[in-house]
This record gives C-alpha cells, sequence and structure tokens, in this order.
C-alpha cells in the first residue's frame, strides 16, 4: 500500500509561485514514475508533468511549459512541483499520482497509468 500526501499549496497574486510537494511512504519510491495532474471546478482532472523514475525524462502540460518544473528526491521518497508566473487559470486542485509499473524510460500522460493518489492540495491564483 501506498500513501502519497500533498502539500505546498495556498493562495497566490497572479505572477507568484508556489512548490508543492508530494511525499510518499514506503521503500519502492525511487522505482516509479511520478505525475502531477489538476482538477478546476466543472472540469476533468488534467494532466501538469511528470517525471521518470530516474528523473531523466520529464514532459509538460502546454499550458505549463516554461513556468512549472517537476523534480524529485528519491532520498526523501518527495516530488515536487514547482509553479512559477501563476495564472488564474491554474486554479485547481493538484493531485500527485505513482505510475503503475515500476521503471519504465518515458514518462505517463494519461490518469489510467497511475495507481495511486494524493488527496488533494488546492492552489488558488487572484488576478
Amino acid at each position: 500500500q501506498v500513501q502519497l500526501v500533498e502539500s505546498g499549496g495556498g493562495l497566490v497574486q497572479a505572477g507568484g509561485s508556489l512548490r508543492l510537494s508530494c511525499a510518499a511512504s514506503g521503500r519502492t519510491f525511487s522505482i516509479y514514475g511520478m505525475g502531477w495532474f489538476r482538477q478546476a471546478p466543472g472540469k476533468e482532472r488534467e494532466f501538469v508533468a511528470a517525471i521518470s523514475w530516474s528523473g531523466g525524462s520529464t514532459n509538460y502540460a502546454d499550458s505549463v511549459k516554461g513556468r512549472f518544473t517537476i523534480s524529485r528526491d528519491n532520498a526523501r521518497n518527495t516530488v515536487y512541483l514547482q509553479m512559477n508566473s501563476l495564472k488564474p487559470e491554474d486554479t485547481a486542485v493538484y493531485y500527485c499520482g505513482k505510475h503503475e509499473s515500476p521503471m519504465i524510460r518515458t514518462v505517463v500522460v494519461g490518469e489510467e497509468g497511475y495507481d495511486y493518489w494524493g488527496q488533494g492540495t488546492q492552489v488558488t491564483v487572484s488576478s
């Protein structure tokens, strides 16, 4: 069983920054890719960013490229999402997820490739 706990959300003005963290339980964190997704009110959950198990591959949604950076610290069992130049349209609940399969070279952008999710953290960007 894996538990994922997100933190770092909050209220920020447009143009500001936040860093989200996702702490994972278990000793096998380092062999799984991880991803961040978000869900705005009235919308479906959408892909934001993902990172491979080694950290060597990343992928971003077009809407966040150049503004968000995903990273991981396997010694701390934690994945991060640094969010800069935030916009009101980034307002959403942000979820981290764990890849279903271990040690795959590519990152997974579809929800169906994830088997565990955190409870989410709210990010609100005011204009």
